[in-house]
């Protein structure tokens, strides 16, 4: 599991170690392995053509010793200072020492810029001084150079992921201790590159309990779901699908094809494209009236392609059972109704959908999507996936927030969701909780659209055909 801690809760862990090391020890363990990562992605560190962005706090000080570390090595490294007379002075002082030198501006050619401009505390945006050294290494990774970031890329807010204005765009962040909410979300997530964890010792002084994670492969493996001897097509769950309408039948065909590569052991269709499911999947169990007729599933799946028919929605809700809702069904969802369920909720809204839900725009979901997620989880009750270049899956408890680290932009294609919403309907019915259906389905559907794609176009159909080999390659069978 990749855990992410909130700055406050990275600061307290710091303040804890630093008071049983000597002084200065923490910033030369940080100094050393940012040296490290740097001197690897050099051909050679001798005669290296090396720039440091150098701000007030200890960002700076970490990239002042860093350089200085380089240019014992051989290395050519220029620092521009934001602020000469707030310049971590220890840190300076170590890079005269070690034969850097200060300059106003960055060199015209340069193999590598360290940006130290700030560090986790900053928010708000770059201040004009920090965002016109930004603007030189843009130009600076425009013309070949590696931009590494120290901790985090500057004019990111560390907790949130927020871009407000003028921000750094690094190849590579080295950072720290433990990561950082924006290291995994966007809009942040888009600007930190490679992302390199140099552990300094923080590791006892962190909370057992995250702000945010990420699932890894191992993570996934031991979540998913594993028929046993004695188990048959209804020990292992039945989903149920209400989705389609004359309009879309395609939704229902490849919210099916979600569902029955996500390891329930049946699939039961309730809707009007009936006949396009069995065309492409005779297996699946077609029932003609409502949803509360269907017959026993474990859980329901309602609203891809459903058109304006709440009463589905409605009825689906009022089961006693685990309910995904996704598109269509998404509409005109009441709080309070959700909110006394017995049975969990689990709404998989696109930043569109969760700007309606919340009565915001949507521009306003995009730049704040951590803040977004969680306010939908408290208001509605319910278990939240909000969709996008990361999802986030929030719980309503307020527990630590799962980010997906799979996908692929091409993953960006009409269907995609209605695959995903049957694949996380499906893990429901097996028996995962909302939390764990949300993260792994979307982990998986990330990646099989990575094996489908491969650098080319690729449809929601093929994305869900390689969802074996997705759930082959973690659990490496």
């Amino acid at each position: 599991m990749r855990n992410a801690y909130s700055v406050q809760t990275v600061r307290a862990a710091e303040h804890a170690l630093m008071a049983v090391l000597p002084e200065g020890a923490l910033m030369q363990r940080a100094a050393a392995g940012l040296a490290a990562t740097c001197a690897g992605l050099l051909r050679r560190v001798y005669a290296a053509r090396v720039g440091l962005l150098v701000g007030a706090g200890d960002n700076g000080g970490d990239a002042l010793y860093a350089g200085a570390r380089l240019a014992r090595r051989g290395a050519r490294v220029s620092a521009v200072l934001v602020d000469p007379q707030r310049a971590h002075p220890a840190g300076l002082a170590a890079l005269r020492r070690a034969g850097g030198r200060i300059c106003e501006q960055l060199p015209a050619r340069v193999d590598l810029v360290l940006d130290g401009l700030t560090g986790i505390g900053g928010y708000g945006g770059l201040r004009p001084a920090a965002a016109a050294l930004a603007g030189q290494a843009r130009a600076a990774r425009a013309a070949g150079a590696v931009v590494v970031a120290v901790d985090l890329p500057s004019g990111v807010d560390a907790d949130t992921g927020e871009v407000a204005g003028a921000a750094v765009h690094a190849d590579v962040t080295v950072t720290f201790g433990a990561y950082k909410p924006a290291l995994l979300i966007d809009p942040a997530a888009e600007r930190v590159g490679a992302l390199r964890l140099v552990p300094i010792g923080l590791e006892a002084a962190l909370p057992v309990v995250p702000d945010l994670q990420a699932l890894q492969y191992a993570d996934v493996a031991a979540r998913l779901p594993a028929p046993g001897a004695s188990s048959d097509k209804y020990r292992r769950g039945v989903v149920g699908v209400t989705a389609g309408s004359a309009r879309y039948p395609g939704a229902a065909v490849l919210a099916v094809a979600g569902a029955l590569r996500g390891g329930a052991g049946a699939v039961r269709y309730v809707g009007p494209a009936a006949g396009e499911v069995l065309a492409h999947y005779p297996e699946t169990l077609v029932h003609e009236g409502t949803p509360a007729k269907a017959g026993r599933v474990q859980a329901w799946v309602v609203g891809p392609g459903l058109g304006d028919t709440r009463g589905a929605v409605t009825e689906v809700l009022a089961s006693e059972v685990p309910v995904l809702v996704d598109a269509d069904g998404l509409r005109g969802l009441d709080p309070e109704a959700l909110r006394a369920r017995v049975a969990p909720t689990l709404l998989t809204p696109h930043a569109g959908e969760a700007a309606a839900l919340l009565g915001v725009g949507r521009e306003e979901v995009e730049a704040s999507r951590l803040a977004a997620a969680r306010e939908l989880a408290a208001r509605y009750g319910a278990t939240v996936l909000l969709k996008g270049a990361t999802t986030l899956v929030a719980d309503p408890g307020g527990g630590p927030v799962r980010v997906n680290p799979t996908g692929t932009p091409w993953l960006a294609t009409a269907g995609s969701g209605d695959v995903l919403s049957g694949l996380t309907g499906s893990l429901l019915a097996a028996g995962l909780d909302p939390l764990d259906a949300g993260s792994v389905g979307a982990h998986l559907h990330g990646l099989a659209a990575r094996l489908a794609a491969r650098r080319a176009p690729v449809t929601a159909h093929e994305v869900a055909r390689a969802l074996p080999r997705a759930w082959r390659e973690v659990t490496g069978s």
